[in-house]
């Protein structure tokens, strides 16, 4: 599995942000359409909320293959 880790500068970041943010998808109609089919995970767990507030030390994984870490 390939790890990135993002760093963000605020409280929280929107999943979806993240997913833009970090490059693992181009636009938030991409980011929107695989968070919808389920094939994200926060935290080990399915998440189809596209707005979910990710803080420090949250985990998002992509199909099990990148996992994107917020510091």
């Amino acid at each position: 599995m390939e790890t990135h880790e993002i760093k963000i500068r605020t409280e929280y970041i929107k999943l979806q942000d993240l997913l833009k943010f970090a490059g693992a998808v181009e636009t938030g109609g991409d980011a929107k359409l695989i968070i919808q089919e389920g094939r994200v995970t926060v935290n080990g767990q399915v998440c189809t909320m596209r707005g979910r507030k990710l803080r420090p030390g949250d985990r998002a994984a992509i199909d099990g293959e990148t996992e994107l870490i917020v510091t």
